[in-house]
């Protein structure tokens, strides 16, 4: 980038960034000033020799003001949302069936439970948007009579009850995380724990995280796509 300068100077710094530096940036800039007096070669010469550290220097500064990292691609990047939808099918492939046989069998106050964020919610693609596949397989639950139970990180039974009702989950209790717990899994783990002490046979457990699978407390889980745990 070039900008014109005081006293008929010529400012020179470089943007090392594709997208360009955020909004206020340039007044942060080291610049390199080049007196308009100076010869075309001279000027020439000096913009070739200075043009690396000028890339390092502004790639620097950029980095230690703004926190920047340089964009690189992953094989742990999340992936498209259709990809995700198509994922999240192969992990529900098969789940009315085995409600079906499971239910066949019998018990006493059988039971699914149902995270929220990126399971039962497309949180992270289309916020309280409900999960086509997961909210069939609730539905299809709880018109076997099939009681509908919640374990969530939310700190809010109300409004993750509101938020499933409103994407058209039935619901009949939501446990949600308490202020001394400070991981998901602990508050999974709880949840389980007091539906199975209130009577509740859990048949099957969905979720997205290891830990929502830790610690037992039912019969069959089916795990969607968390993509190395980026997707909450």
């Amino acid at each position: 980038m070039v900008c014109t300068g005081p006293g008929n100077s010529v400012s020179l710094f470089t943007d090392s960034f594709a997208g360009g530096f955020p909004r206020g940036a340039v007044s942060l800039c080291s610049r390199r000033t080049v007196p308009a007096a100076q010869g075309k070669r001279d000027e020439r010469r000096s913009t070739v020799n200075s043009r690396g550290t000028r890339v390092l220097a502004a790639a620097a500064l950029a980095c230690a003001v703004f926190g920047f990292v340089t964009p690189q691609a992953s094989a742990s990047s999340v992936p498209s949302y259709q990809t995700w939808l198509s994922d999240v099918h192969t992990a529900m492939q098969g789940g009315t069936a085995y409600l079906d046989q499971r239910i066949a069998k019998g018990g006493t106050k059988l039971a699914v439970v149902t995270d929220i964020d990126n399971t039962a919610l497309e949180t992270y693609y289309h916020a309280g948007k409900p999960t086509e596949d997961v909210l069939a397989f609730i539905k299809h639950a709880k018109s076997k009579g099939v009681s509908v139970l919640v374990a969530s990180y939310r700190s809010s039974a109300s409004s993750a009850k509101e938020a499933l009702t409103d994407a058209g989950y039935p619901v009949d209790r939501v446990c949600v995380r308490k202020s001394s717990e400070s991981h998901a899994t602990d508050t999974k783990q709880r949840c389980r724990k007091e539906y199975a002490a209130a009577g509740y046979t859990i048949i099957a457990n969905v979720g997205n995280r290891p830990g929502d699978f830790t610690g037992g407390n039912y019969e069959k889980g089916f795990k969607l796509p968390d993509y190395n745990e980026q997707l909450s």
